[in-house]
């Protein structure tokens, strides 16, 4: 509220600041949609990302060097380090401190991406996109501690742009207009639909497994999770074998000794020969270490990598309203997509 009447100071900064995040707590789909960012500026635009750095036992302001951990950096800055050898990495809980460290530490910055910031608001972005689960709109939620909600839905009026995520691949017409009409974007609000597109599983522990796997040959998988929302990834690996095993964990959960050695017992005890483990990429952040290496690493362990891919009317408008405010750091948002289309 001190916000919303000017009592308290939202800062802009003289470079293109994007920010990512969501009305829910827990997991939206906001990684993914920082990834896409990154894969589409990268080419063009020297890039930071800025993250609270949940979990990590560091404190302060740090920006990502040689020889980072989930401990010094937390699970998803970590992600973004590995995956993307030409940004910077930071970590700050004070996010306006950290954009201002940013600026003076990274030469000819030209964009900062703020990871889960929307309700960070000493910051005024150019640009805010709030991202909402398929399965789980916040228009179906209430304030915590009741549900998951932050703040009060009133608070998307805010976003530039509202990204639904993980919705089903083949999207029909109707259920688009369906979303539209449940979600009630303001006038110049740009709402968009993206899915998620999973890739081959990678090993977590690098030479320890093959390198590809052939899941037709797999009967039995047990699914490790520590996420938000483990409904999509159940869904996809159930089409994968015969037998799927869940252990699940809270988001962002650290794996101790007991939780590996339940793992270890679980696999060993399935009744069959073609059987893997299967967790995150989020999740293998926090096994790759040499503790979980130790208990974990003869067995076959392995992530599956997601991306996020927006239906093609989306993708069009989404780029177009992003690579507009940093050629010109300002808003270009197109009207938001017809509920006739």
């Amino acid at each position: 509220m001190l916000f919303d009447i000017k009592i308290l100071p939202s800062e802009k900064f003289n470079i293109p600041i994007i920010s990512v995040g969501n009305l829910i707590a827990g997991g939206s789909g906001k990684t993914p949609t920082v990834e896409y960012l990154i894969r589409l500026l990268d080419a063009t635009t020297k890039i930071a990302t800025l993250s609270r750095g949940y979990k990590r036992k560091t404190k302060g302001y740090r920006l990502a060097g040689e020889n980072e951990t989930v401990e010094t950096l937390g699970d998803e800055p970590l992600q973004y380090l590995q995956k993307f050898t030409d940004i910077s990495v930071a970590v700050c809980e004070n996010r306006r401190d950290g954009i201002r460290n940013l600026i003076s530490d990274v030469a000819g910055l030209e964009t900062v991406i703020l990871d889960d910031a929307f309700q960070h608001r000493y910051v005024k972005p150019e640009l805010s996109i709030l991202v909402t689960d398929y399965f789980k709109l916040f228009t179906k939620d209430w304030m915590l501690p009741f549900g998951r909600l932050r703040e009060h839905i009133s608070g998307r009026k805010r976003a530039d742009i509202i990204v639904i995520t993980k919705t089903p691949r083949i999207f029909s017409p109707i259920v688009r207009k369906q979303l539209l009409e449940e979600i009630k974007p303001y006038p110049g609000q740009l709402v968009c639909f993206s899915y998620i597109n999973y890739l081959p599983f990678v090993p977590v522990y690098e030479n320890k497994c093959e390198n590809s796997v052939k899941t037709e040959n797999v009967y039995s998988i047990i699914m490790v999770t520590g996420i938000g929302n483990p409904g999509p990834m159940q869904e996809y690996l159930r089409r994968l074998c015969t037998d799927l095993e869940l252990m699940e964990f809270p988001d962002h959960h650290d794996f101790n000794e007991k939780d590996l050695l339940q793992i270890k017992e679980k696999f060993k005890n399935l009744p069959t020969k073609r059987k893997i483990i299967v967790t995150t990429e989020k999740d293998a952040k926090r096994l790759q270490n040499a503790e979980a290496e130790a208990i974990l690493g003869d067995l076959p362990l392995l992530y599956a990598p997601i991306n996020f891919e927006f239906h093609p009317a989306d993708k069009m408008l989404f780029d177009k309203a992003v690579l507009a405010v940093i050629k010109s750091g300002t808003k270009n948002i197109a009207e938001p997509i017809s509920t006739d289309q």
